[in-house]
């Protein structure tokens, strides 16, 4: 079948072959031009016919189907979904209002709306899916956090009324700079911390306020594609830096920021080395640059001694420090906070201030605060912490057992994700997707975290899996290699 599609259009606007295809495909399901229901080319097809690698063709194959676009029947083909809401989009007149440079460069974008949309759409039924990680819902405390919502909001709503200011409810402030302390050895003033609406604003308000037009800023590569938009958006330069075995490579970079994951390196779940975490230091001051320590995903450690975090190693006020409660709580729970220097904390204060002149999630916050005091929080860390490594260890078998031919895991102590290389060619690679997923089995390529051509890899989510699953989805992802084998 012969599917046509704007290509050359979307090939223009995105740097990769397999995301102009995806978002081609995806903006015809969006408008109607291709119904529920419709099968799709076969991925060789739709490769000669787009003269793009089959490995490209699968690819966007792949993310549709974890975004629940398309599904696949086994023995039958790729076929459009159902249920796909049509968002009709209005023609451009003339004289139609011009969005500004900045809205321009934000409209059209892939990233993490994408990413976020994939936590809300299921995989197809019996499929086993290691594509994402989230927190299972029966193993939260919820009768205690719904207790502490109660506390929060006082005794008949008494409490409902009563706002926060821009920097967030001091309650909680205080919570986090006592856990902080206990937990990484931080010295946190209250005074010093600001809450957000989950990480991501914090990072791009940053971004902000501390570069020009042209600035250069330091980013991991592979790193969280989050950073990259809001880095460009902000009208920054992003500057792709190498991480290896141990996390980032230290340079004298010609920057005035960098941003850096050093307790667990996202996405390879390096962790970065006291040598190397010092040599950032260094750089900071001969520079006289921040540095902004992204601590996303690193709560949950069941292995490995304590690391020493930047914020702590920094004498100089160099370093602000980004920690979320998003992955530790539950996806919906958007809170997020910055330990800021002395010198940055009035001009954060005023600019959260244009946005939001009342702190949102009042009663969450004071309900998180409620949590974290009287010990609720510490305690779930503890179980979860548990629950994940014993998972995380039965991943990490079966891997060795039955898949290490095919990948090379990245070892880790913590977190909610395997890093995991592909050992094979890259051609390989994406036959070897488009076989797993006609298992049964799906997972993360780890591609989208490259900025610069890497090797294959992957990302192995296992936080919301029972062994059992683990342990079936891995022999599914063996089978699939033996599979390719037979054709």
């Amino acid at each position: 079948m012969e599917l046509g599609l704007p290509f050359e259009t979307y090939v223009e606007q995105y740097r990769y072959k397999y995301l102009a295809l995806y978002h081609a495909i995806r903006a015809a399901i969006h408008s109607g031009k291709l119904p529920e229901g419709t099968r799709l080319p076969a991925t060789r097809e739709l490769a000669k016919l787009y003269g793009v690698s089959r490995g490209s063709a699968a690819q966007s194959y792949d993310m549709l189907m974890a975004e629940g676009y398309v599904v696949s029947r086994q023995g039958s083909g790729t076929y459009v979904a159902e249920g796909i809401a049509m968002e009709e989009q209005p023609p451009l007149v003339e004289g139609a209002p011009v969005l500004s440079s900045w809205g321009q460069r934000l409209v059209g974008q892939s990233g993490d709306y994408t990413s976020a949309q994939m936590l809300l759409r299921e995989p197809p039924p019996g499929t086993i899916s290691f594509a994402n990680a989230w927190m299972p819902m029966e193993d939260f405390p919820y009768s205690e956090w719904r207790s502490a919502l109660s506390y929060a909001g006082g005794s008949g709503g008494v409490e409902l009324q009563n706002g926060a200011p821009p920097e967030g409810d001091l309650e909680l402030r205080q919570a986090i700079a006592g856990h902080l302390r206990f937990t990484r050895g931080i010295q946190a003033d209250p005074e010093h911390i600001v809450i957000f609406s989950g990480s991501m604003q914090g990072l791009v308000l940053l971004f902000q306020l501390l570069v020009d037009p042209g600035d250069q800023v330091v980013m991991e590569d592979p790193g969280y594609q989050g950073i990259y938009r809001g880095i460009s958006l902000s009208g920054g330069i992003p500057l792709p830096s190498p991480v290896d075995d141990t996390g980032l490579i230290p340079r004298d970079w010609d920057a005035g920021l960098l941003v850096v994951s050093p307790s667990r390196q996202y996405p390879t779940g390096a962790v970065l080395p006291l040598e190397r975490r010092r040599a950032l230091l260094n750089w900071a001051r001969s520079r006289q640059a921040f540095i902004i320590e992204d601590d996303y995903d690193s709560e949950f450690r069941w292995g490995g001694k304590p690391i020493e975090p930047l914020r702590m190693l920094d004498n100089e006020g160099r370093v602000i420090f980004v920690g979320s409660f998003s992955k530790t709580m539950f996806t919906g729970l958007r809170i997020g906070y910055a330990v800021l220097p002395p010198s940055l904390v009035e001009a954060v204060v005023q600019a959260k201030a244009l946005y939001e002149p009342i702190s949102p999630a009042v009663l969450e916050q004071r309900a998180l605060a409620h949590f974290i005091v009287r010990g609720g929080y510490g305690r779930h860390l503890r179980r979860m912490t548990r629950l994940y490594g014993a998972r995380y260890e039965a991943l990490r078998q079966a891997m060795v057992t039955h898949a290490s031919d095919l990948f090379r895991l990245h070892p880790g102590d913590a977190g909610l994700h395997v890093y995991a290389n592909w050992l094979r060619s890259e051609e390989e690679y994406a036959l070897f997707q488009e076989a797993a997923r006609k298992r049964g089995v799906m997972f993360r390529n780890a591609s989208v975290y490259h900025r610069t051509p890497g090797l294959p890899a992957a990302c192995f989510g296992f936080s919301h899996l029972d062994i059992s699953s683990i342990e079936e989805g891995v022999a599914r992802i063996a089978q699939a290699w033996l599979d390719m084998q037979k054709t």
